[in-house]
């Protein structure tokens, strides 16, 4: 598997933030999101080429029962399953990070999935119309739904974003507002901050979950914590 890097840190995002976890990050995007926080992982994919073995040691030697894998797109990886059931075969909480435009069979306690809305689209013309024409991928949204227990997680910039995510929503009448939470696009410390507070009271008056970003919070935008 091409992977980016593997380290310990917490989960930073969503119902189970502050969990100490393994993080097992995959290299390689269909999408060019404007505000990619792993842009090493998707617009200049780096990492190297590990096997399975080498995985299962690190994931047998951590001390975190929790794994995250995360991207990237892992659902692209076509070892992704083995690699779910080796996690699984270890007695490890599995979560996995994706965008929601690839279905693939895994191993899961939970699907953690962030479509990407318009306000994703990237400057770059390049890669406009491709990220454009894959980013919204409703047959696998809901085939994933359906499968595991899934949370969709929405990245809010501005106010408008949340009226967007309404009507989104309006398509998948089985993703309940508790299955819904709206995280700020923040990469620094000072841009969380900002939009915490708005973004906190939109999630409240909606009936979605808020979803802090922890690891921006604590460490700014620093690589492998």
């Amino acid at each position: 598997m091409f992977i980016a890097e593997i380290y310990e840190s917490f989960q930073g995002e969503g119902p189970w933030a502050g969990t100490p976890s393994l993080f097992i990050r995959t290299s390689g995007c269909n999408l060019r999101c404007r505000f990619c926080d792993t842009p090493y992982t998707s617009w200049q994919p780096e990492g190297q080429q590990q096997s399975l073995e080498k995985l299962a040691a690190a994931i047998q030697a951590a001390a975190a029962e929790h794994v995250v894998i995360t991207g990237g797109e892992p659902m692209l990886a076509a070892q992704l399953t083995e690699l779910t059931e080796i996690c699984r075969d270890a007695r490890r909480t599995i979560t996995i990070e994706t965008a929601g435009t690839v279905d693939r069979s895994v191993e899961c306690d939970l699907m953690a999935i962030s479509p990407k809305r318009p306000n994703s689209a990237p400057d770059d013309t390049q890669w406009r119309l491709r990220h454009e024409q894959t980013r919204h991928q409703p047959a696998v949204i809901r085939a994933l739904l359906k499968r595991y227990d899934c949370i969709l997680k929405f990245v809010i910039d501005t106010d408008t974003d949340v009226a967007d995510v309404c009507g989104y929503l309006q398509g998948f009448p089985e993703a309940t507002a508790g299955r819904v939470w709206l995280m700020p696009q923040a990469r620094t410390q000072e841009e969380l901050k900002a939009k915490t507070v708005w973004v906190r009271a939109a999630a409240d008056s909606n009936g979605f979950r808020f979803s802090p970003r922890l690891h921006v919070e604590q460490f700014g935008d620093v690589r492998g914590v």
